[in-house]
């Protein structure tokens, strides 16, 4: 009898596909970047951009966006640090994140950047925007923004959730996602009580999800903090969240 495809077989499924998808460069103003875009293979129900966590655009964001075109959506991973530039070590990675979130203007023009591109690429206009940990952060600080057009929901995964003091979330935001783990060290829960409360106070349409014992960065494949219950429900969360706004 055939045995039914898990989850992550159909993640390894769309990571052998990934020839379907292409990487793209692209720029923002003067700056080099390299993206990577998975259409969906026949007419698209909307865009997800997928924003990396703090190493880069690597094979895990490419891997998303396999799956999610797999799905029947345009998938476009953008790049925030360049054209190249992939750190590999944590001092590096703090670094990078570090001028990103000490320039929040530019943290914003590069992701609108991405958006951009995808849109020149073809991708279909309605767009969810998503991302991973210090992607996380990025979603969100573009939801506070209000200045991105034709994005109908923001989905962020064990991500940064605190707010500047400065900036706050106005009633015409469109809906959040959040997953989140309870066991993340990283990200504590003080902060997602804040967040739901700001986003209360704000009228936004919101989902907070927290899944039991899941660690910070447990969607990340192949890691020792991966959690595979906590995987699939958040992406089963996501699915049925793109659904509903797409």
């Amino acid at each position: 009898m055939m045995r039914p495809l898990t989850f992550l077989t159909l993640a390894a499924v769309a990571s052998a596909a990934q020839a379907e998808g292409r990487d793209v460069d692209y720029q923002v103003g003067e700056e080099p970047f390299t993206g990577y875009f998975a259409p969906a293979a026949d007419e698209a129900r909307g865009t997800v951009l997928i924003i990396h966590d703090w190493d880069g655009l690597t094979d895990y964001e490419r891997r998303r966006a396999e799956m999610l075109a797999e799905q029947g959506y345009d998938a476009f991973a953008v790049d925030l640090y360049g054209r190249g530039n992939r750190p590999a070590e944590t001092a590096a990675r703090k670094a990078e994140t570090a001028r990103l979130y000490d320039d929040r203007k530019r943290m914003r023009a590069l992701t609108l950047g991405g958006l951009a591109e995808a849109r020149a690429q073809g991708a279909a206009t309605p767009t969810v925007v998503m991302g991973y940990c210090f992607g996380g952060a990025v979603v969100l600080e573009l939801a506070r923004s209000g200045v991105a057009e034709n994005v109908n929901g923001y989905a962020t995964f064990h991500g940064g959730l605190a707010t500047p003091e400065d900036q706050g979330y106005g009633p015409d935001t469109a809906p959040i996602l959040v997953a989140h783990g309870g066991a993340d060290e990283a990200i504590p829960m003080e902060d997602v009580v804040a967040l739901s409360r700001q986003l209360e106070d704000a009228g936004v349409d919101y989902e907070i999800d927290i899944y039991s014992g899941a660690p910070h960065a447990f969607t990340v494949f192949d890691s020792d903090r991966y959690q595979a219950q906590a995987d699939e429900k958040s992406w089963s969360g996501l699915l049925a969240f793109l659904d509903e706004v797409l």
